[in-house]
């Protein structure tokens, strides 16, 4: 959608003139945080396509990011059915949580995937790798990955790519499933360095079963 074209008429503001806003990682459905918009925030928002949100502590409107640098592209915005809260998709550029976390929401115990579902750690991983570009642990490889660029990630790709056939060659089931597992790995790593959601992905995958 264009940012600039959101309809803002009809957002029921609470009594203190505010509305919740819960802001999510457009790539990895991350929750990264819940704030608050007032009218003028809302219009900021729209305007720039970064996140301007009302600070209910300071009492003034804050620019996410123009202190810590660490700013939010807007992807997308949506309102609930009542239109009393909104959702912000973001490409954030670094941790979203004042305490330097990716995620307000990153404590031990806030894991909400099923261990029953099979595709968890794939989300899981997702998360973690959204994670890692924002934060940029020290010696992690894949702050390594992140800082050396799109070309080392691609060269990876293509390395962990021309390893699974070479495995799959030797009729090797183990190493095949490691070579799978890094090939798998790295393109998580590539869709998030391209800003691509691993949900677009999938949904040509549903697309294309028709054609089967």
């Amino acid at each position: 959608m264009v940012i600039s074209q959101f309809d803002t008429s009809g957002i029921q503001f609470n009594e203190n003139g505010l509305v919740p806003v819960i802001v999510q990682d457009a790539q990895s459905k991350t929750v990264l945080t819940l704030a608050y918009m007032n009218e003028e925030a809302l219009k900021r928002t729209v305007e720039t396509g970064e996140t301007w949100f009302w600070s209910r502590s300071r009492q003034e409107l804050w620019h996410k990011g123009a202190t810590s640098g660490h700013t939010q592209q807007v992807v997308s915005l949506a309102y609930d059915c009542d239109r009393d809260a909104l959702l912000v998709q973001v490409n954030p550029d670094g941790p979203a949580c004042h305490t330097g976390a990716f995620s307000c929401f990153s404590e031990k115990g806030n894991k909400t995937q099923t261990q029953s579902d099979r595709l968890a750690v794939i989300r899981d991983l997702e998360a973690l790798i959204a994670k890692r570009d924002a934060e940029r642990p020290e010696g992690a490889y894949t702050t390594y990955l992140f800082e050396e660029g799109v070309d080392k990630i691609l060269k990876k790709v293509g390395e962990e790519a021309s390893e699974v056939i070479i495995a799959a060659k030797n009729r090797s089931a183990s190493e095949l499933q490691h070579e799978v597992a890094d090939l798998l790995f790295h393109l998580l790593v590539l869709l998030q360095e391209q800003k691509l959601p691993l949900d677009n992905v999938l949904k040509e995958l549903q697309n294309r079963q028709k054609d089967r």
